[in-house]
């Protein structure tokens, strides 16, 4: 039985399934499977679909659907770790999102689902998000890395922002920060104090790993 759920829960990702992910998950639960064979088994699935975005097999709203089944079931799973007690094995954990001002999405997506394949537990904390909103999540969820996003010129001087917050509340040390978008370049990310920057989604996920040794 735990076999054909766990077969299932990695099949609706693959099927980019969110009712059936939460469905399967649900069900795995209630038949108490080790959330973190779970945990693996959407991992897998969703390292197969970066894989085929990597390889040029699958595109854009792959990536997406992937992302919107895992993020439907990965809840119900961390409740139940969280029930339990217990500790799953990843490769660290990070939030996400795209700084104030900036509602584009897409760019984060993709670098928030890699992440995943690459073993990342993501809180994705999504777009237009302001300091004080960033400062609360490095404070609730105690990540090894903050990712922030800014497409446009206008909007990437918030990651500065958010930065020079994280020094003042004194977070600064506490965690990696990795910087992306269309406005931004090396220099840039170099000059606001950030711990890495890579043009694109793929290189981002490979980032997070150099910057945590991993």
């Amino acid at each position: 039985m735990s076999s054909d759920i766990l077969a299932n829960l990695k099949q609706a990702i693959l099927d980019y399934d969110p009712d059936a992910a939460a469905e399967w998950a649900t069900k795995g639960v209630e038949q108490g499977i080790n959330p973190a064979e779970m945990l693996a088994a959407m991992t897998d699935a969703i390292r197969r679909i970066g894989d085929g975005f990597n390889c040029g097999d699958l595109f854009l709203p792959d990536l997406v659907g992937g992302a919107d089944a895992m993020g439907a079931a990965t809840p119900i799973i961390q409740e139940e770790v969280r029930r339990l007690g217990a500790k799953t094995d990843s490769t660290g954990t990070v939030v996400i999102g795209t700084v104030f001002g900036d509602i584009h999405t897409i760019g984060k997506t993709m670098v928030a689902t890699l992440l995943q394949a690459e073993g990342f537990i993501v809180h994705d904390v999504g777009i237009n998000v302001t300091a004080d909103e960033f400062i609360e999540s490095v404070r609730t969820h105690n990540p090894d890395i903050l990712a922030m996003s800014a497409l446009m010129t206008m909007t990437a001087t918030e990651q500065r922002k958010v930065i020079e917050r994280l020094k003042d509340e004194g977070l600064r040390d506490s965690v990696k920060i990795m910087v992306g978008g269309g406005a931004l370049t090396q220099e840039f990310a170099d000059s606001i104090g950030a711990d890495g920057y890579d043009p694109t989604a793929p290189g981002a996920a490979k980032l997070a790993r150099r910057l945590l040794g991993r």
